[in-house]
C-alpha cells in the first residue's frame, strides 16, 4: 500500500496552486468579466498553476512511502515468496 507523507506547508502549496489553476481555467471559460480582462487574468492564473506543477509533483514524489518494507531494514529479494513455517509460540500471538 502506498501512503503520501507531506508536511503542512507542502500540502498547502499543492492545494493552493491546484486551486489557482482551476480558477484560471474557470475564468477563461466564464463570461463574468470583460473578455480582454478575463483572458489576461485567466491566462496568468493558468500559467502560474502550470509553472508550479513540476515542483508540486516533485514534492509529492518525495513524500511517497510504499509501506512497512521501505524502512531502514530493507528487503532480501531471495526471501520473497518463501514459505514461513510456524515456530513454537506462534499460536499465542493470534
Amino acid at each position: 500500500m502506498k501512503a503520501i507523507a507531506l508536511d503542512l506547508p507542502t500540502f498547502g502549496f499543492i492545494v493552493v496552486t491546484r486551486g489557482l489553476l482551476g480558477l484560471g481555467v474557470g475564468l477563461l471559460v466564464s463570461s463574468r468579466f470583460s473578455p480582454s480582462r478575463r483572458r489576461r487574468i485567466g491566462a496568468a492564473l493558468v500559467g502560474l498553476g502550470a509553472a508550479t506543477t513540476v515542483p508540486a509533483l516533485l514534492a509529492v514524489r518525495r513524500g511517497v512511502r510504499r509501506g512497512p518494507l521501505d524502512g531502514p531494514v530493507g528487503q532480501d529479494l531471495r526471501l520473497v515468496g518463501a514459505t514461513r513455517y510456524p515456530r513454537r509460540g506462534d499460536d499465542d500471538m493470534a
